[in-house]
């Protein structure tokens, strides 16, 4: 009887294994067939059963989406009330599918119009809060200090004699890190060439990161699919 319980156990555990790593992702980068240039603001989008998939294009043209259920799917992209453009992709497992460079006509609709529309859209209805890429990050003058690039997204953060962070006039230190889902007291010696994203919350401070008085600093280090697009 304890094998047959213990074999049902390992099978789940298997299966449960074997579920959480089946998905891949989708990426590429979108110009301006005009000028070639980057377009920003694309969305990328891919519908399963349901369930959509999607980001939008960064300042250099380039997206991608996470954790999709590998498979064939019909990805699309919209600029606007622009759909003309879609694409016959194959998500592999712990990889992913590339649909290169796209050349994108954004005809009958401006840039400025999309900003509105999209940048200014709430999530999951939480506040836009400042942030910064990995980019920026490696390209700040104060890329060793957590605390002072916190300042520098936010006005409402200072930094106390000691080197504590006060957030919106609360006591110093009455604030909690969350690295990759994890709370942290304090962060050290995390290089900043590990970090893909930064983010600072003054106020309104989602739910899942707790309860505190001051803020939060939300930091996202990178993983292997983010090396592996680094690399390549």
């Amino acid at each position: 009887m304890k094998k047959i319980i213990l074999s049902y156990i390992l099978s789940f555990i298997s299966f449960f294994y074997f579920a959480q790593s089946v998905t891949g992702d989708a990426l590429g980068t979108v110009i301006d067939s005009d000028t070639k240039q980057p377009m920003e603001f694309v969305k990328a989008i891919i519908l399963d059963q349901g369930k959509k998939y999607q980001a939008m294009t960064d300042a250099d043209g380039r997206f991608r989406i996470s954790s999709i259920p590998s498979g064939n799917y019909t990805l699309f992209l919209v600029f606007g009330s622009d759909t003309s453009k879609n694409y016959a992709i194959e998500v592999p497992i712990e990889s992913y599918a590339n649909i290169g460079t796209v050349a994108f006509s954004p005809v009958g609709i401006s840039k400025d119009e999309v900003v509105v529309k999209e940048r200014l859209k709430l999530r999951m209805g939480e506040l836009p809060m400042p942030e910064l890429t990995f980019k920026e990050i490696a390209h700040n003058p104060n890329k060793f200090s957590i605390a002072t690039m916190a300042t520098q997204l936010s006005s409402e953060v200072k930094i106390a004699d000691d080197g504590q962070l006060m957030f919106r006039g609360a006591r110093k230190g009455d604030m909690i890190y969350v690295v990759d889902g994890v709370k942290l007291p304090e962060v050290y010696n995390l290089p900043s060439c590990a970090i893909n994203r930064m983010t600072v919350y003054t106020g309104g401070l989602p739910a899942k990161y707790g309860d505190t008085l001051g803020g939060a600093i939300v930091v996202e280090t990178l993983g292997y699919f983010d090396l592996l697009r680094q690399r390549n």
